[in-house]
């Protein structure tokens, strides 16, 4: 109990001092935004809910959180090559009316899966309570804080501080995404770096692990 708590405090702490960096965002219209992104659907599909672990679902993710990713992709502060001149000729608006879009649409659930990792190491039981221990308690010892400090303990994240929602993401993009905040890839967490110092100190068990454990996340788990 002490451990969770400890992890549940550090992870607070970080994401207060996340949420204090402004973020100004013109207001979206979510029907023009349906509109705007038809381009987006051969990705993501038209609700956002992408049939591809190599494209991430969108749909739900909050609007604040998008609003930001749109921004960051178009001026190069998050590099996704796949992105690459598609928000070339949009405004600011045309950017908050897809974010409004996409983030009022629900996010379809991949599923945690049942699966070895190694095989010889943990079974699949043992690779699941692994992605909860790390998600809910993180890990002390190597300074690793719980995942539910900011996203929640149903993975729906804190929309209005901007922190997305992660439970359903896939876990192929999950992992995607946090070995490159581990490996200073991705730099868009802002100057808190929260997290690429979260990352830092996970090995790649713990990441598959939470990472297969949150896609199977829903509203009401853990709560």
């Amino acid at each position: 109990m002490k451990q969770v708590l400890n992890n549940t405090i550090v992870a607070v702490a970080l994401s207060v001092g996340f949420a204090t960096a402004p973020l100004v965002q013109a207001e979206g219209d979510a029907a023009a935004g349906k509109t705007k992104s038809a381009a987006c659907a051969a990705c993501h599909a038209e609700t956002g809910n992408s049939l591809s672990p190599a494209f991430p679902k969108i749909a739900g993710l909050g609007e604040k959180y998008l609003f930001k990713q749109l921004q960051d992709i178009q001026s190069g502060a998050r590099q996704v090559p796949e992105m690459a001149g598609q928000l070339d000729a949009m405004n600011e608006q045309d950017l908050a009316d897809i974010a409004a879009y996409f983030a009022g649409n629900p996010m379809q659930i991949s599923g945690a899966k049942e699966k070895d990792w190694p095989l010889e190491e943990l079974g699949s039981a043992e690779f699941l309570a692994l992605g909860e221990q790390v998600f809910r308690a993180g890990n002390m010892e190597t300074g690793v804080p719980a995942c539910t400090g900011c996203h929640s303990p149903s993975g729906q994240g804190n929309a209005p501080a901007a922190y997305p929602k992660l439970g359903g993401q896939f876990a192929d993009y999950l992992v995607k995404q946090l070995k490159a905040f581990r490996s200073n890839a991705r730099t868009n967490d802002g100057d808190s770096r929260i997290m690429r110092d979260v990352a830092a100190n996970m090995s790649d068990k713990e990441i598959e692990a939470v990472a297969n454990y949150i896609s199977g996340l829903h509203i009401g788990a853990g709560e």
